[in-house]
């Protein structure tokens, strides 16, 4: 069995060619995906401003084999993203990832003296 790793994973797009629905389902919903909503969560949680309406972010924890790496887990998060979005109704497009891997990650601890 391979080593498990849990990513944290930023997917931002912008939206297109979305529909009269969409666009004002969208700016009336705006309140519930403002930056007090912004969790990592393994089902996505979508962010973006109301006006100008143009670009969205949403968060996942992905968990993949280590040896697949960021990559793969960039990849699993776009996709999550893309189902959600269409299942929503809305249209988008240039998704692109950032990726941390919480398991490598370095965290800097300050000495006892500095706190």
């Amino acid at each position: 069995m391979s080593e498990q790793h849990t990513y944290r994973v930023i997917v931002r797009g912008t939206w297109d060619a979305l529909t009269d629905e969409a666009r004002a389902r969208l700016p009336a919903e705006a309140a519930d995906h403002g930056m007090l909503s912004m969790r990592f969560t393994e089902e996505g949680s979508l962010s973006y401003e109301a006006s100008p309406l143009k670009h969205f972010s949403m968060r996942y924890v992905v968990v993949s084999d280590a040896e697949d790496g960021e990559e793969m887990a960039a990849a699993i998060a776009e996709d999550r993203a893309g189902t959600t979005l269409r299942g929503l109704g809305y249209g988008f497009r240039d998704l692109r990832s950032t990726v941390t891997d919480l398991d490598t990650m370095k965290i800097n601890h300050k000495p006892a003296s500095r706190r």
